[in-house]
This record gives C-alpha cells, structure tokens and sequence, in this order.
C-alpha cells in the first residue's frame, strides 16, 4: 500500500509568504478518507491532482491554506496507535508530531514520473502536463523580496505589473516571447474550484506547486488579483502545441486564471462596475494592444463543443481566446463567460465637446466654438444654427445648452443562416463545413448525446441520431424524424452563416 508524505501550506494573509508544516506520513486508507470528505456536498475542501506528479494532489481550503500530499512508496509499519498521523479533520493543525515520530526533512521527498498524457477533452480542472518554461520554481513559498520593488515597471507596450496587484511567487515563470511580431492575446481559464473565501490563497499555493502559473490569477467574488510575473513574458499555463511554444506566442500572452469552473460561468451574476481590480485588469491589458475582440468566436459551452482551435487565427489573430481555443490543448475552460463582461467596451474619451449623457445636448465650455463643437459632434455649423435657432455662430456663450441632431436608431440587420444546401450532404462519409456547423448547433440546441467525439465536418450515423431527436421534439417536424434534414428542419435549426 502507497503511503504519503503530507505538510500544509499556511500563506500569511497579510504578506503572503508562506509556512510549510510537515506532518508526516499517512496510508492510502487515510488518503481514501481526506478525499472522500472533500467530496461530500457542501465540503470546504477541494482536491486538486497533481498535473505532474503521478498520485501526488492538493487539498484547497477556504481558509487558504492548502494541504499538500506526496505519494513516498511501499508503506511501512506505522507502529502504535498514539504515533499514527492525525485523522483528515485535524490535518489543518500545525502543531509538530511527538519525538517518537521524526518528520522527513522536505528533500525526502522523492520525485515521480509524470502522469500520462489525458484524454481529449479531460475534466477541465486537470491542469496541463508539459509546458515549456525555465522559471525557477518555489516549492512551497509564495511571496518574496521582489513585492518590495518600487513602482510598476512597464513594458515596451504597456504595464509589467498591475497597480496594487498581490505577488506570488518569486516573479520569474516566463521569459521573452519568441514571436514578438506577431499580435498580441489574452487567454482566459478557471481553476476549476471555489470562488470566495481563502481560496485565492490556496489556488495560489497551487498554481506555484504545481508550476503551472499564469500570469494573472482573479477571485470574481472577493475582486482580488494577483501576479504571478510579469504582463510582458510568457507565462506556463499553456501545453506546447508540437513544437510550438504556446505560452510565448504573439507581443504578449496574457494568461489569466479566474477562480470558478467552466460549467458554471462566472459572468453569470456579476457587475464589472462593482469591481475595480477587474477594470484594472481589463485597462492593463488593453494598454498592450489586445483588442476586444474574440477571433474564434465566443467560448464554447460544453467540452464536446470544444472543437475549435484553428492554429491558423491562433497565430495570426490578436485578441481575446479561452483555454478551449488555443490549438494543441485538451480543455473546454472557461466555458460559455459573457463576452459582453470579457472584455466588454472601453467608454469613449471624449474632450471638453462632449455631449451630456442620454440628453442629445451640450453644454458650451470656455473655449467651446460652434465650429469646435460641430466637429466633435459629427455635425455641421449650419445645422446647430437651425437646430438653436442662432443667427451668427458667435452668439454662444459659457453654460449655454444647445440641441445637438441625434441620428435615427440603425435597424437592426435580420440574422444571417446558412440557406438549405440539399440532401445531397448528408450520407455516409460525405465531408462538409455545414455538416460542422449542424452538428455544432445542434449540441447548443441541446441535441448532441448521440456524440462521443466532435461534432466534425463528416457525416456520421450520430449526425443522423441528434438530427431525429431535434426533429421529434418538433411537433412540425415529428411526422417525418428519419433524422435527415429537409428544408423545414433546416430552416427550424437556424445554422449561422459561414
């Protein structure tokens, strides 16, 4: 029977180094114990695999601290019972066991294989195995001397560290980008865990441990933000795709783990105005460049819709990706988080010419002209003229408050779908985007059990199954559920256009 080294993590809350308490060993049944608890609905504890270190894993806890258990080999007798290691419910304490029982020293622990590579589409909250980072790492330290640096050193494009940001770590995860010529991204993951509480603390633990640190972590609940390293250079959040480093791709790769789990987005409910560290987040990495922009589209709901990974767009394309887009990785996080919130839509900066909200008037400024004002409004003199009814374009003065012409609304344009293409498509074998994007649709429709991979671009019998399903839970549609689109079933999917 394995048998397992344990210590916990107890970072300080307010510097955020961290004490290591060792406590021990314990035997596989004791393990069984601590994660059986852990599962129980409504535990305060959560268990995170070790992404590297086969049968090692975590322990977060709500009050931040995090419990750390090493797997040491074969068990050994554990001797009388008044010297066996405390029961799961006491591993918190720190008190040190008694002489009779001496601790291993922390280079006792052996090290393990890695773990095998997973298969596609794993839980989310298993963590990437291989990354291509140098960083030193710190076993069980977080915090260091370099909090103390004076000021927010900045890149060649905007901010290294974020104003007021909490540090982790000893700030050295990345290095410089391999392909600084090409545009820059954002990536966006969960935790897969909690929100709230001390777990900010305890996934920070985590992420250093593990060696799998982005550059930014964020709590949506308790609005905090830490810093793993610096803005500009890489990160190790990422797997290499081949050969390609992934984590040093474009200007910058901003990496950003938000605590919360992707089947649970964790837009849902929240209000950017309520949270300033997130809107310092959102200036930060806008003043690198990275548009608000998502080029692969909107972050997929479900992992069997976590298909997407065009390495082409990756490349080529700025802006803003989640985990389950970027090309040679395994996730489907962060899920479907509103891009409304992420990254949302800076205000316009207006100048001394701005109009007064929702009024569709201005008023005048020192040093307003009516043809300074004409100009900031889109507008021409002649028009303000009419619409104030002034007869010289100098009769303005300070405090005055002039109509300005407000445009009729834009009809909204009517959605564009892809029109019917033909039966011809759907056989046995037949290769096409519009059988990509069918199937896609019909998993956001909620008919995709039929699916154990894709949806791809090749007509299958699972194609024909989700197809049927949608048809019969169509009354229009139910006499005729051979699972084979028609015009009318085609037109009721609605497939966006290409």
């Amino acid at each position: 029977m394995t048998t397992f080294h344990v210590a916990v993590d107890h970072p300080d809350p307010d510097t955020y180094d961290i004490t290591t308490t060792y406590l021990g060993t314990v035997d596989q049944a004791h393990v069984d114990r601590v994660r059986a608890i852990a599962a129980l609905p409504g535990s305060e504890r959560h268990v995170k695999e070790h992404p590297r270190h086969e049968g090692a894993f975590m322990v977060l806890r709500d009050d931040g601290d995090l419990d750390v258990y090493e797997p040491t080999g074969p068990a050994e007798p554990t001797g009388p019972a008044e010297h066996a290691a405390p029961e799961p419910d006491a591993l918190p304490e720190t008190a040190p066991l008694p002489e009779t029982a001496p601790l291993p020293e922390p280079d006792a622990l052996p090290e393990t294989d890695p773990l095998p590579e997973p298969d596609a589409l794993a839980e989310p909250d298993a963590l990437p195995e291989a990354h291509d980072e140098t960083g030193d790492r710190l076993a069980g330290l977080l915090g260091s001397d370099s909090r103390t640096l004076a000021g927010s050193p900045h890149g060649a494009s905007g901010p290294a560290y974020i104003d007021g940001v909490i540090r982790f770590g000893a700030q050295r995860i990345g290095g410089p980008m391999d392909t600084p010529l090409e545009p820059p991204r954002a990536v966006w993951h969960t935790t897969e865990s909690p929100a709230g509480a001390g777990y900010f603390t305890s996934v920070g633990a985590f992420l250093v441990r593990a060696g799998v640190e982005p550059q930014v972590i964020y709590c949506p609940v308790t609005d905090r933000l830490g810093q793993f390293g610096p803005l500009n250079l890489s990160s190790r959040a990422l797997k290499n795709d081949g050969t390609h480093r992934t984590n040093r791709t474009g200007k910058v790769c901003i990496q950003i783990e938000v605590l919360g789990r992707a089947a649970s987005p964790w837009t849902t409910g929240f209000d950017p105005k309520a949270k300033p560290n997130f809107r310092r987040l959102l200036t930060a990495i806008r003043a690198h460049g990275i548009p608000d922009v998502w080029p692969v589209g909107a972050p997929p709901a479900t992992a069997a819709a976590a298909t997407e990974r065009p390495r082409i767009t990756w490349e080529n394309k700025g802006g803003h990706y989640g985990h389950s887009q970027i090309p040679g990785q395994d996730h489907w996080d962060p899920g479907a988080i509103d891009t409304e919130i992420v990254p949302g839509r800076p205000r316009p900066a207006h100048g001394g010419t701005a109009p007064d909200a929702g009024s569709g008037t201005y008023v005048v400024k020192a040093g307003d002209t009516l043809t300074s004002i004409a100009a900031a409004h889109r507008t021409t003199v002649a028009v303000l003229l009419s619409l104030n009814a002034l007869k010289d374009a100098d009769e303005i003065a300070v405090g005055q408050r002039l109509r300005l012409p407000t445009a009729a609304p834009a009809k909204p344009s009517a959605p564009r779908y892809e029109p019917f293409p033909g039966t011809a498509i759907f056989r046995a074998g037949h290769r096409s985007p519009l059988v990509s994007a069918l199937g896609k649709r019909l998993v956001e429709l909620g008919f995709g059990t039929h699916y154990t991979s894709g949806p791809g671009p090749e007509w299958t019998e699972a194609d024909r199954l989700n197809v049927a399903d949608f048809q019969r839970s169509r009354p229009e549609l139910a006499g005729d559920a051979d699972g084979i689109p028609g015009p009318k079933t085609w037109a009721a999917l609605k497939i966006p256009k290409l």
